[in-house]
C-alpha cells in the first residue's frame, strides 16, 4: 500500500474574491417553479476557456501482453479535504484547448504513458448543489509492449503526484482498502468502480430484452 503524503493544511483563512486567483463566491438571485424569490450561494471558477469546460479526468485501461488490463491512478495531497486523495489523472483544460487535446497533455505529465482518446463524455456537473465545475471524463488507452519500462512524469512545479497500477479486477476492492486506511477517494472514479462492480455482480438486470432468458 501507497504512503500517504507528509503535506498538511497549517491554517485556513478567509479570502476575498477579489484576490482569489482560480475561484470566486457569488449569490444567485432566482425564481423557484411556484414563483418564489429565492437566494443561493455559488463558487464559480475563472478559467473557463473556449471549450466550455473546466476540467477533464482520464479514465484509462493499460494493456500488457502478459499482465491483466489495469488502470492508472494518482495519489496526491488536496489541501481543501486535508488529506491524500486517489484519483484518476485530471487536470484543467487550458484557454485554447479541447478536452482531448487536454486529456492527451495531463495523462503524460502525471503519469508519462502516452495514451489514445476512445471516447469523450459530455460536460457533467462537478458538484451542482454548489459550483458551476463542469468536467469531461475522456475514457483513454495505453498500449504497452513488453519489458517497456515505466516512463517518467513531467509534473509541474508543485504538484507531488504518486501514480499507482491497479489491476481492473482489483479496483473496487483496492478503492474500499484505502478509504479505510484513510484516503479520500474522488467521487468520479469511485462511481465508476461501483457501476462496473454491480454489473459483474448482478448481471442478470444488464440484459437485453431481445435476448434469452431476459423476461417475457
Amino acid at each position: 500500500m501507497a504512503s500517504k503524503s507528509k503535506a498538511r493544511v497549517t491554517a485556513f483563512t478567509d479570502l476575498p474574491s477579489s484576490e482569489a486567483k482560480w475561484v470566486k463566491l457569488q449569490k444567485i438571485d432566482y425564481i423557484d417553479a411556484k414563483g418564489t424569490s429565492r437566494v443561493w450561494e455559488v463558487a464559480t471558477r475563472k478559467t473557463r476557456g473556449k471549450a466550455g469546460v473546466d476540467a477533464v479526468a482520464m479514465g484509462n485501461i493499460i494493456y500488457h501482453p502478459s499482465k491483466p488490463p489495469s488502470t492508472i491512478l494518482v495519489l496526491q495531497f488536496r489541501p481543501p479535504v486535508e488529506a491524500t486523495t486517489v484519483e484518476w489523472p485530471a487536470g484543467l483544460i487550458d484557454a485554447d484547448e479541447q478536452p482531448e487535446e487536454a486529456a492527451v497533455r495531463e495523462l503524460y505529465e502525471e503519469t508519462g504513458y502516452r495514451g489514445k482518446v476512445i471516447s469523450t463524455s459530455p460536460a457533467v456537473a462537478a458538484d451542482p448543489g454548489m459550483t458551476n465545475a463542469n468536467m469531461c471524463l475522456c475514457m483513454m488507452e495505453v498500449h504497452l509492449k513488453a519489458g517497456e519500462p515505466e516512463p517518467e512524469q513531467h509534473l509541474d512545479e508543485g504538484e507531488d503526484i504518486l501514480r499507482v497500477n491497479v489491476p481492473l479486477a482489483e479496483l473496487y476492492e483496492r478503492l474500499e482498502g484505502w478509504a479505510k486506511e484513510g484516503y479520500v477517494i474522488a467521487a468520479k472514479l469511485y462511481h465508476w468502480a461501483a457501476g462496473v462492480q454491480y454489473a459483474m455482480d448482478h448481471p442478470e438486470l444488464f440484459k437485453k430484452l431481445d435476448q434469452p432468458g431476459a423476461g417475457a
